[in-house]
């Protein structure tokens, strides 16, 4: 893909604004600058930065609704009532359930979980698995990761005996369900001062008002906030606010101390001794325990979280392993038939969006492949395909374009929807799918703008090669975690050249891995640019050219320098 790079040079101001934050905070004018790009522009506020402390954690109460959840949530204890913990089949509703379940069943033993099957139950909260809670007694639902939606099914079960308590960060409609309280900082009516959070931060927040309520110490949530960071990753919210505060935390409790079922994927994966990143659970961690729901059901998860035998938890995460497994092969089979598709209709050359359907895929896995064909053509895009006789599947977005409100526009056609501005799942009849088409490409056609149809990269600083040290990487670490609202920084360095000894390497010859000098300092780095074989004869032919990197530690030489590179161009000197 051929990437735009947008970079604004730090005027004269920031850059005197750069030098003095330097020498306050003791580090280079690099990091400085990084810093007030993203808006920290005094000592202090690089101090809170740099370590989020949990006390800074907002008081849950200020939640709508919060002081209603725990005084329903008591009463069911005090009452001896059955509770039921209900989420959804994805890693962020795993965890959350996870997190609730682990935490309560330490004061109250009266309490299950359950999680929905994709297959038979589809998405949310279920017919099926309220009556299956008034079959055991339920009278208390504390629904994690959705619900907002289920104005039917918990008016259904509150004439069946059985309250609700939502958790969700979904976006709600204009009818909220009726359920005793619901917990969303989405709400239209909310007072919280974060709205970003995902579904497991919710449900942590939950917990956080119930532990204050009944004077239990907070360290006794702590060892769950490996939990928040996995969600946080895995669900791709705002690492900012109060999600950095969580994820920093919970991914040093995930390095330290994690939970045993956590602890047996990390060692399914090979990631033992290793120290983790937000980059781990997004590649590696994230994407076993979505593989659970996606292929067979998402409760096994849920065990594997809870365990507490580490044996028992390996055997679960190594079934879960095989179901990854499986998830890749039938993911690629789809990706790559469904760009076959792509490529006979041509009159998708001229649409903005891309709208699939097929019976035959399996939709576990179709949210996957609507995000492989939205990085590949860089256009909002809808997969389909078949359940239960209805036509559902998965919306993925671009950059700052609202699929939320594109999938909304096209509401009358469908039976369901939700989700939020990147990411949507709907269900409708098959016999709308042409018009839903016509209609979702038309609204694209005329609501996207000409910068987000293109894959661009948001360059952060210019700089040499004499600049790139062992201290910088050590400094650059300090802006973890990295995720959406605080991404890796991404630097750009011109003239440079093949110091005579880069190679294409990887599998099928699909990688570059390079030795470079810069024009300016003479400093030979290395560096990897993944997939970008096609720029090998380019670089080889001793010309300049410039390059869009991330600067990383090499992972088989611990302490030294690599280069990530995102993008090569040919210098303008060269053109």
């Amino acid at each position: 893909m051929q990437f735009k790079w947008n970079y604004e040079p730090p005027t004269h101001e920031q850059q005197l604004a750069a030098d003095e934050l330097a020498e306050k905070i003791g580090m280079s004018p690099i990091m400085a600058s990084l810093l007030i790009k993203r808006g920290i522009k005094t000592e202090s506020a690089a101090k809170r930065f740099f370590r989020p402390m949990l006390n800074e954690l907002i008081d849950p109460f200020l939640m709508n609704d919060m002081d209603v959840a725990v005084d329903r949530l008591n009463d069911a204890m005090g009452r001896k009532e059955r509770i039921m913990v209900y989420g959804d089949y994805d890693v962020d509703g795993c965890t959350a359930v996870a997190l609730v379940y682990k935490f309560l069943q330490q004061f109250y033993s009266n309490i299950e979980y359950y999680i929905p099957s994709r297959y038979e139950e589809g998405y949310g909260v279920s017919i099926k698995g309220i009556d299956y809670a008034v079959e055991k007694g339920v009278k208390l639902i504390i629904v994690l990761d959705c619900g907002i939606k289920a104005v039917d099914e918990i008016a259904y079960a509150k004439e069946r005996g059985v309250d609700f308590i939502i958790c969700d960060h979904h976006v709600p409609d204009e009818e909220l369900p009726p359920a005793v309280a619901i917990l969303n900082p989405k709400r239209e009516d909310s007072t919280y001062p974060f709205k970003h959070l995902c579904g497991c931060g919710v449900g942590f927040k939950l917990m956080q008002a119930f532990a204050k309520n009944n004077g239990i110490p907070f360290a006794r949530l702590i060892p769950l906030l490996d939990f928040c960071a996995v969600s946080i990753a895995s669900d791709l919210v705002p690492v900012e606010g109060e999600n950095r505060i969580l994820a920093f935390h919970g991914l040093k409790q995930l390095n330290q101390s994690c939970s045993i079922g956590l602890k047996a994927i990390i060692e399914i994966c090979g990631l033992t001794g290793r120290e983790l990143t937000m980059s781990d659970i997004v590649f590696k961690i994230g994407p076993r325990i979505n593989a659970s729901g996606r292929m067979q059901n998402g409760v096994e998860a849920v065990e594997l979280l809870v365990e507490r035998d580490l044996q028992k938890a390996l055997t679960i995460a190594t079934r879960i392993d095989e179901y990854n497994d499986q998830r890749r092969d039938v993911d690629k089979q789809m990706t790559e038939e469904a760009n076959e598709i792509v490529a006979r209709l041509e009159s998708q050359e001229h649409q903005k969006s891309i709208v699939l359907y097929d019976e035959g895929w399996k939709k576990g896995v179709v949210g996957i492949v609507a995000s492989r064909l939205t990085e590949l053509y860089f256009r909002p895009t809808v997969v389909l395909t078949i359940i239960n006789g209805m036509a559902s599947g998965s919306a993925r977005s671009v950059a700052g374009f609202d699929i939320y409100d594109a999938i909304k526009s096209c509401r009358d056609l469908l039976e369901n929807f939700g989700g939020h501005t990147y990411a949507v799942g709907l269900t409708l009849k098959q016999e709308n799918i042409p018009e839903f088409r016509r209609r979702f490409q038309e609204y694209v056609s005329h609501h996207i703008m000409p910068e987000q149809t293109q894959q661009t990269l948001d360059i952060d600083l210019e700089v040499d090669f004499q600049h790139i040290t062992k201290r910088l990487l050590v400094e650059l670490k300090k802006l973890a975690p990295h995720g959406p609202g605080n991404e890796k920084p991404l630097f750009v360095t011109r003239n440079v050249y093949d110091y005579g000894t880069s190679k294409v390497v990887g599998r099928h010859q699909e990688h570059i891995k390079l030795e470079l000098v810069d024009s300016k300092s003479a400093v030979v780095m290395n560096g990897i640019a993944f997939g970008q074989s096609a720029a090998a004869r380019y670089i080889k032919s001793k010309r300049s050219f410039d390059i869009v990197y991330n600067i990383e530690e090499n992972t088989y030489k611990r302490g030294e320098v690599q280069l990530q590179i995102d993008d090569i161009s040919p210098s303008e000197i060269d053109n």
